[in-house]
Formats: structure tokens, sequence, C-alpha cells
């Protein structure tokens, strides 16, 4: 029986290790918190998983929490007139919601890791709480396999240098604040179902706010992205949760009115509901080697890092960790070495590059057949429609939005038909 290390416990690292386990290999999961100190702990997330990462989840019969997470059936974008918030209330010239082919969900990182957790060493899976260091996977590395590093943050990282070719910034592009709520009113445009809402303001930020399961039930996430040094740049060393939460409907009664309409009477879901910070988005070399000589691969967040304004870090990470299964799988009792690691992950950067593509050309002021684009969706329920379903699928972008050649013609074949 193959034996195989996977080091971190979040989306990639946690369905890699359940999805290896019911193929019969010898998993150990090395976490640096124990499933209750997840699941009592601070959000770590605004995850909004489309229909093929969810669909990765039901093949491992991992949707558990399915049945009970709101059904996000539509995207919605809104953009703020240039200018319009100082003075005076800020208007929307732009207002449309895209209808999702397959719906979409949100359950709270604290409920699903924890969970997954806990099934992982119910089924025998050898479970770990230790901050893995450097060190301690050189000295692993010579017991294992395969060992697979999830684990996105700290020392870890250091061993997988940045990709310059793939990696246009070396700083932060946005200052990001998460805040989960209880009470948020429904969109008066679409009050029967579920909608994802993008509120884009010109030269500031934007708002995202989408519905989740949290740990105790259905609430709303809202979510600011503001440009560094504008007038969002302000949760920086703000502790305290209700501040927090104060400071996000200042701006939104401000820069989003038709948001802060609905949100004047919510509170935290909890003391742990509230989470900010920022990261310059990196793409990173898979294969880092060890002080031994050893080699370990990187996974999701480790090698791709891309800015959370397109909702695509849980949907990659699932996607990640169903590619690197299947090629696991398939590689079969040969040797995992460094020829194979750089191979598997090739086979993801075909997927994940498109999604990079798109993330860092949404963190840039959009050009003119963009704007004509997300103004056409308005009038246009096609171009509504596949706008948003190319969340799920990021790959569709090039056939209509990169270039203003393709992005004109296909609003013209929309038009005419």
């Amino acid at each position: 029986m193959r034996k195989i290390l996977v080091v971190g416990a979040g989306q990639s690292g946690l369905q890699l290790a359940l999805g290896l386990q019911s193929h019969g290999y010898e998993v150990t999961l090395m976490s640096n918190r124990t499933a209750d100190e997840i699941r009592t702990g601070r959000v770590m997330s605004t995850q909004c998983m489309f229909t093929t990462a969810l669909g990765h989840e039901r093949d491992l019969q991992l949707n558990f929490w399915e049945s009970q997470a709101p059904k996000i059936e539509g995207l919605g974008v809104s953009v703020a007139a240039p200018g319009s918030h100082d003075p005076g209330p800020t208007q929307r010239v732009i207002d449309w919601v895209g209808r999702l082919d397959g719906y979409a969900q949100s359950v709270d990182q604290r409920v699903k890791m924890a969970g997954w957790m806990e099934t992982f060493a119910q089924r025998g899976g050898q479970l770990v709480i230790h901050g893995a260091a450097v060190g301690d996977l050189d000295y692993f590395s010579r017991t294992y396999d395969l060992v697979l590093v999830s684990a996105g943050k700290g020392e870890l990282v250091s061993m997988f240098g940045r990709d310059p070719e793939r990696s246009p910034y070396t700083e932060p592009q946005r200052a990001l604040a998460v805040s989960y709520v209880h009470g948020l009113g429904p969109r008066p445009e679409h009050p029967e179902y579920d909608a994802v809402r993008c509120n884009l303001v010109p030269g500031v930020g934007e708002l995202f706010v989408m519905p989740t399961l949290t740990t105790s039930g259905r609430a709303d996430i809202l979510f600011w992205e503001g440009i560094p040094g504008g007038p969002l740049d302000v949760f920086n060393g703000v502790k305290d949760p209700g501040e927090h939460l104060s400071l996000t409907l200042e701006l939104m009664e401000k820069f989003t009115p038709w948001e802060y309409d609905r949100a004047r009477n919510v509170e935290l879901t909890d003391a742990g509901g509230t989470l900010a910070g920022r990261y310059a988005p990196t793409v990173r070399h898979p294969v880092g080697q060890l002080p031994g000589g050893g080699l370990v691969l990187g996974v999701a967040d480790v090698v791709v890092a891309n800015d959370p304004i397109t909702g695509q870090g849980s949907n990659s990470a699932a996607k990640c960790a169903a590619s690197y299964l299947a090629s696991i799988l398939e590689h079969g009792e040969k040797e995992f070495d460094g020829d194979w690691m750089h191979a598997t992950f090739e086979r993801y950067w075909d997927t994940a590059q498109h999604v990079t593509k798109w993330t860092n050309a949404m963190l840039s002021p959009p050009p003119e057949h963009i704007l004509n684009l997300i103004g056409a969706a308005g009038q246009l329920q096609p171009v509504a429609d596949r706008f948003a379903n190319a969340f799920d699928d990021p790959a569709d972008f090039e056939n209509f939005f990169y270039e203003p050649e393709k992005t004109g013609a296909y609003l013209a074949s929309v038009a005419g038909a």
C-alpha cells in the first residue's frame, strides 16, 4: 500500500486526503489545528463554489451539507456611477443578474473542514495535529512515497519559489475585509432566489455579498475588496469584530447604498465572523526541495494564489485536488519523481491558467470593450447568463472577454439573434 503525507487541512488537502483514502492509499494528514479549534475559530474565507467544483465533492460523496446550504441560482453585477459617491447618493449605472446553469453553494470552511477532518479520522486515516516545519518534512519524506504540501501560509510556502513569468504582481492589489452576518434582507430585484452580488465601485474597489451556511445556520457574507491606500483600506489593525462590522456598514452606506438598505439590521454571526488581510497574487514553482534532497509537491494556494476578486479560491482548490488525485491514481506503483511532479502541476495549470489570467485582468481598471460587455449584459440576458456561468468555467472568457474584436463579434451575434 502506497503511503502519502498531506500537509494542510483546507479544501484541497482534505479533499485530496479523503479521495486517496477512498482508493485504498495509506494517508497521513497533518493539521496545525484540531477539528474543534477550526469549528470554533475565526472565519477563513469567502468560498462560493460553482457546479464543477461541487461535482468534485459529490464524486467523493463529500457533499454533506448540500441539502442545508442555500442554493445560489444567480450572479449579479452592479456598477456605481464614477464619482457619484462624493458628494450625494451613489447611483448604479449598471445592474443585472445572470442565471447559473447549475446552482452554486457556500459552506463556511469552519463547518466543512472540521466535518471532513473528523470523517477522515473516522475512516481510519492517520491525523497528526502539528504545525509542520521544513525539518519535519525532511524527516517524513524518507518514510512516505509522496509528500503533498497544501498549507498555503507559513514557512513551508518559502520552499516554493515565485514564478515571475506567471506572476505579474509583486504587491497586494486589494485590501480584504470580510463579515459573516445574520439579518440581511433579500434583494428586491430577485426576492424569490439567492444570488451572489458583485458591486463594482470604479477607482475604489468591490463589495461582494453572498449567502452561506455557517456554524449557526443560514447567513450572508459581506466582503469588501479595497484598492490599497483608497477609502476602503481602513481595516488594518481593527481587532474588535463590532468595529469591523460598523466600518463595513459605513462604507456600504456611502458607496453601495442599494446593498446597505437591506443590511441596516444585520448582526455578526459570532465573535469569529470577521477577517481582514491582503496578499500579493502569486504563482510559484510547484516542486520544493528539502535539505536532505527529498522533493515535495505544492497543492492549490501554495502554488497558485489568486486574489479573491473572482471568487475562485475554493473552486481552484477543488479542481486542483481532483486533478492531482487523477494523476496519482494513473501513476500506479511508479516513483513520484520530479518529472512526474512537474507534469502533474502542468496538467492542473491547464485549468488554473485561465483563472489566473481572468483574475489578474479584473484587478486592473477595465478597458472600454469590457465596460461595453458588462453594460450590454444589462440589456441582453444571454450575455449576463454567459458571464455568470464563466465563473464556473473561466476558460470561456477566452472566447468573448479579452480581445475587443471577439467581444464585439460576440455582442453583435447576440444582438442579431
